[in-house]
């Protein structure tokens, strides 16, 4: 419960990385870079999908969404990150801090159900191939993808709630560069039983229910890739999983480390790269090792240019 004598705060500061002037110059550029090349990224994957007749199939339609929440993510933070980096005053309104933590974990989850439904598409495509185009139809692709986004939109709105449930009484300054419910709990001044119980269900629900489906997938994959005879033959099925294992390994490895470090030490500062790590660096590798390490995507990219 709100104390009494409580004046609510109508803005948040933000911490940071540095107050040294010539490192933040070097960061901003440093990010800067960094969010235009996600931007070129994650637009032309979904781009040259559109653009691709060939890649009209199930796992790009898959793509594509993820290229778009990634886009989205990345745009959450890393454009008031580089505003802060130029701006002495580094705050961000109450209203702002509540839309980025309901977009931010809206895109979050989102992200996490995309890649269990990829794991989906590589485990039918794997274990049953002949009942493949039955099953991955354009309208079960459509509700997949749809059931992703709905998901998401019910985390955000309940750790929107989590945070209105929260006063501030004099403690308004954010030891990250950006708001996020984990470090909004642990500064409120009110009980925050409440909000301790939203963020652990949904975690448990969303977070750990989407992995566990993602590994069971896998066990499954490498089960029927065993028992393929021609060496061949495996080698070709599990590239085609290579480039979604490298995806989740990176984003679930960046989120667990930010969400599982104990909130005692949430604050250090080193932990704040971990953090740009899963928020500014993530959605600018999936895009890379998907054009990388993907021979339709590098085919259809140079038939593209040879059109052009």
């Amino acid at each position: 419960m709100a104390q009494s004598n409580c004046t609510q705060v109508t803005e948040f500061s933000l911490v940071g990385f540095t107050e040294e002037p010539v490192t933040q110059v070097y960061l901003f550029l440093l990010f800067l870079l960094t969010y235009l090349v996600t931007i070129v990224g994650n637009l032309g994957i979904i781009i040259l999908i559109r653009a691709s007749p060939n890649l009209h199939s199930p796992m790009y339609y898959f793509l594509a969404n993820l290229a778009f929440v990634d886009l989205c993510c990345s745009t959450i933070v890393t454009p008031r990150m580089l505003v802060d980096l130029v701006l002495q005053k580094k705050s961000i309104a109450y209203a702002g801090c509540v839309a980025q933590v309901f977009l931010f974990q809206l895109f979050g989850i989102t992200e996490c159900f995309l890649l269990a439904t990829m794991a989906y598409d590589r485990y039918v495509a794997i274990c049953h191939p002949l009942l493949y185009p039955l099953v991955m139809s354009p309208k079960c692709c459509f509700q997949l993808v749809t059931g992703s986004y709905l998901v998401g939109l019910t985390n955000g709105v309940a750790q929107t709630i989590s945070m209105s449930t929260l006063s501030f009484c004099s403690s308004s300054t954010i030891n990250l560069f950006f708001c996020d419910i984990s470090p909004l709990i642990s500064l409120s001044t009110s009980d925050t039983t409440l909000s301790h119980i939203i963020l652990t269900t949904a975690a448990s629900l969303f977070g750990v229910s989407s992995i566990l489906f993602i590994l069971l997938s896998y066990v499954a994959i490498i089960a029927t890739i065993l028992s393929i005879n021609s060496a061949e033959g495996k080698r070709k099925a599990f590239s085609t999983c290579t480039s979604h294992l490298t995806t989740v390994s990176i984003f679930y490895g960046a989120s667990f480390f930010m969400y599982l470090s104990p909130s005692s030490d949430s604050s250090r500062g080193s932990d704040k790269w971990a953090v740009v790590f899963y928020t500014v660096v993530t959605p600018l590798l999936n895009p890379l090792i998907y054009s990388l390490r993907n021979k339709d995507v590098k085919e259809a990219l140079r038939r593209l240019f040879k059109i052009k």
